[in-house]
């Protein structure tokens, strides 16, 4: 077989080529401490150091998002705590003016006291709208662009949030709430001051509170279902309960119909979990028969507050007209209708509206459309007949009208039922039922009475729900520790066998670069005594 001079140099040049490629890897390996350059170089241990470098990745993604939670929680956190203080301030002020007709103290002092609840209205407001490291409002959920609470017309507060609580990845497997949202600190509040007592005589000689509910359980399964109570009284010392059947429930409350208004803890009267305090102001009346006398018959009505609302106008509103008042005209439309989270309505002209379910859309379609129903202008007397107001009737709630609204005006209009209430809500009534003055008024002084020991109640359990959120922002903190701990544990654990499958041994790399030059001086001095070799040299 021959072999020609140049498929003998082509040979040799490939075969010098592979192995200096070879010493040229090898010293790179060293140099770099990477044994996988390229895929080439081992494409399984290439496809598990991808992998790997995708989970290094994720694990970077989650400390960073474990971080984030971290700085929000611990600012929340801190926010709740001064809300808490606030609070507790505020609890502490209550009990100061509690008691008949504001604790004995007068109309200044009780004046100077709501100046400095108005103070704690205005900071609990103000930490409820805090923002976070990035501009975000803490406590609107999902809608992080919008501040959680806004002060209506009317003095009432409104939450403009979400329920939505944004969350985060901290592991493969794990997500976590960032935030809580100002429904879950604030707006599940029970409310005890839901219900009131109406008196058939209101001389203030006989008081009934507006009363407390002490048992919402009880109250929820049983007062509601038999409202209104008839609440007659007999005497001083004695009194009967009906319930709207005309059913004698007196057997139901304790100390079966006996009371004694002229001691503390026996003046009252429980009706399946709410109780309704008595007092009196009998004007010299002696015990026994002269206070039986004004006393007897007597009745007051005891139920739950009826539903009120808020109206708000939209600012970009063309016209001046405001819409007023809410009044339930139509239970069975209103119970219905109603949207749970509150009506808009839409003029569509100066005289025709349209009704739609918060939030509305591009897409929203009116649950029920009208007309306003004009007025009536004041007719003169004998007796004389005041005017009436322009209304309108959305979803069974009459609201009344001033002003000529405008093609494309919007009134949202939010219902209470007074179950719940917000802290923001009950800071605000009870400044203003310390800013109203009651000296030597004794129904207006039962009135405060109501709104204080109310007011008491709604912020106890106000502070017992912050205090629930903080202690969940510590249960959260406390797994992210745990998870931090963990998710460093397997990043070690990913450069560990990163290092092991991507390293170079340098050992075993030192060993097979000597042997590769040995190989590479081998087919250089094999080139140089063959390449020189001829036929004359055999000669």
């Amino acid at each position: 077989m021959r072999i020609s001079t140049e498929q003998y140099f082509n040979t040799t040049t490939a075969r010098y080529t592979n192995n200096f490629s070879n010493v040229t890897k090898t010293q790179q390996q060293i140099d770099s401490g990477v044994r996988i350059q390229t895929a080439a170089d081992d494409p399984v241990g290439a496809a598990r150091l991808l992998l790997l470098q995708q989970q290094q990745d994720m694990l970077g993604q989650y400390a960073g998002n474990i971080g984030s939670m971290k700085n929000s929680l611990n600012s929340e956190e801190s926010v709740l705590a001064s809300i808490d203080t606030a609070l507790a301030r505020a609890g502490e002020l209550s009990l100061k003016v509690a008691g008949k007709g504001g604790g004995g103290i007068s109309d200044d002092d009780r004046k100077a006291v709501a100046a400095e609840i108005g103070e704690i209205e205005k900071q609990v407001l103000s930490l409820l709208n805090s923002k976070d490291s990035s501009g975000h409002y803490l406590f609107a959920g999902g809608k992080s662009d919008t501040p959680p609470y806004a002060r209506n017309s009317d003095g009432t507060y409104s939450y403009q949030g979400d329920e939505t609580p944004l969350s985060l990845k901290v592991s493969d497997t794990l997500s976590m709430v960032v935030n809580d949202t100002g429904k879950s600190i604030l707006e599940g509040t029970v409310n005890a001051g839901r219900t009131q007592a109406t008196g058939s005589v209101n001389d203030g000689k006989v008081l009934v509170s507006g009363g407390i509910v002490t048992s919402p359980s009880t109250y929820d399964s049983s007062f509601t279902d038999g409202q209104p109570y008839k609440l007659t009284f007999l005497s001083s010392t004695e009194y009967t309960v009906k319930d709207a059947a005309g059913n004698d429930i007196t057997a139901q409350t304790p100390g079966n119909g006996k009371f004694d208004a002229t001691k503390e803890g026996s003046s009252s009267v429980t009706v399946r979990g709410v109780t309704f305090d008595i007092d009196q102001n009998l004007a010299g009346a002696k015990p026994g028969a002269e206070a039986d006398a004004v006393y007897k018959d007597r009745e007051f009505t005891l139920q739950s507050k009826p539903d009120s609302f808020s109206v708000s106008r939209t600012a970009s509103n063309a016209s001046s007209a405001q819409l007023s008042g809410g009044t339930v005209t139509s239970q069975a439309d209103y119970s219905s209708t109603f949207p749970n989270k509150g009506a808009v309505i839409k003029f569509t002209s100066g005289t025709a509206y349209e009704v739609y379910a918060q939030p509305i859309s591009a897409d929203s379609k009116p649950i029920s459309t009208g007309n306003v129903v004009p007025g009536t202008p004041a007719q003169p007397g004998p007796p004389p007949v005041p005017a009436t107001p322009d209304t309108i009737t959305a979803a069974g709630v009459t609201l009344s009208i001033t002003g000529a609204p405008g093609n494309g005006d919007q009134f949202a209009v939010g219902s209470n039922t007074h179950k719940t209430q917000n802290a923001l809500d009950t800071l605000s009534q009870l400044r203003q039922a310390l800013e109203t003055p009651s000296d030597g008024d004794p129904i207006a002084q039962a009135k405060l009475t109501d709104v204080v020991n109310a007011a008491i109640t709604n912020i106890k359990a106000s502070q017992a729900q912050v205090d629930g959120v903080r202690g969940s922002i510590g249960a959260r903190l406390n797994s992210l520790a745990i998870q931090e701990t963990e998710n460093t544990s397997m990043v070690l654990a990913n450069k560990s066998t990163t290092s092991a499958i991507g390293d170079t041994d340098v050992a075993t790399a030192s060993i097979d670069l000597a042997f590769q030059k040995a190989m590479l001086e081998a087919s250089q001095l094999a080139f140089v005594k063959i390449s020189q070799l001829s036929l004359f040299s055999r000669m």
